[in-house]
């Protein structure tokens, strides 16, 4: 990021500050961070001077919304420099790897037994499915992003906005170092490639982000059982406990129910 690439932006931006990633030593500045909550039409505009100012909006959220370091953005507590590329990874190959680790069954499991654990997962068993194929390219995805910005400003009034030099939502979570998903990898670059691949798949846009959440905006979802079972199988992979602690019955079939025909996908990580 630098002063230049902020100056050429035709959207007058408010009152804000460059952010030192903490690996930085005062030389690396991923983040433009507003001083104060950022509004969804801010937002907006600025998705829409992307395809020339190469700035990604991001909204950005504490996991306490009362933080006043809003942590980790303001505080800092960024790490480009421990990431690797998102192109040097193969997304299907990431899924199969991750869904094989988190579905092995461990007679030693203190939470689940090797038939329980399994049953979260039917009807797919340890074997990676093939993952739900390309349809027609998905359109309006940024008019979806649109629309998901103003539900998500409504709902964390607090959040604020960054920018971040890249190419696209999929690419800033990587440069911008977050890291989130920490708890399972903590090489960004890995869920950045699997996100890049929804962008082509589904629409998908990267709206906002929190300490350990993602926001994304969906402009093709899956809408019937079968495709949302396809999808329900690569969040498992990609985010394990948007089922292992999400609304009960906390099984892929049930979670496959509610993200059918939903517009936007969010993510936690424990």
């Amino acid at each position: 990021m630098t002063p230049e690439l902020l100056a050429s932006l035709a959207v007058p931006l408010p009152a804000g500050r460059m952010i030192t990633s903490g690996e930085g030593h005062g030389a690396v500045q991923p983040l433009w961070l507003s001083d104060a909550p950022a509004s969804a039409e801010l937002w907006v505009r600025l998705l829409a001077e992307h395809s020339t100012s190469r700035l990604w909006p991001l909204l950005l959220a504490a996991r306490d919304p009362h933080d006043a370091e809003l942590r980790p953005w303001a505080s800092g507590e960024l790490f480009p420099e421990r990431m690797t590329s998102p192109h040097a990874h193969n997304p299907a190959d990431l899924l199969a790897q991750w869904w094989s680790a988190y579905t092995e069954t461990d007679e030693d499991d203190d939470l689940l037994t090797p038939q329980e654990r399994l049953a979260v997962t039917a009807p797919f068993t340890q074997i990676w499915p093939s993952p739900l194929l390309s349809r027609e390219p998905a359109t309006g995805a940024d008019e979806m992003a649109a629309e998901y910005a103003h539900v998500f400003a409504d709902q964390h009034p607090r959040a604020r906005l960054g920018l971040v030099a890249a190419a696209c939502g999929a690419d800033a979570l990587t440069t911008v170092g977050w890291d989130g998903p920490a708890n399972y990898d903590n090489d960004t670059a890995k869920f950045s490639a699997v996100v890049h691949d929804w962008e082509r798949r589904f629409g998908a846009r990267v709206v906002a982000v929190g300490s350990d959440t993602l926001h994304l905006s969906i402009a093709a979802p899956p809408t019937n059982t079968q495709d949302a079972l396809l999808v329900a199988a690569e969040h498992f992979a990609f985010c394990p406990d948007n089922i292992w602690q999400g609304p009960h019955p906390c099984t892929l079939a049930a979670y496959a129910q509610r993200i059918a025909g939903m517009n936007n996908w969010d993510f936690w990580w424990d």
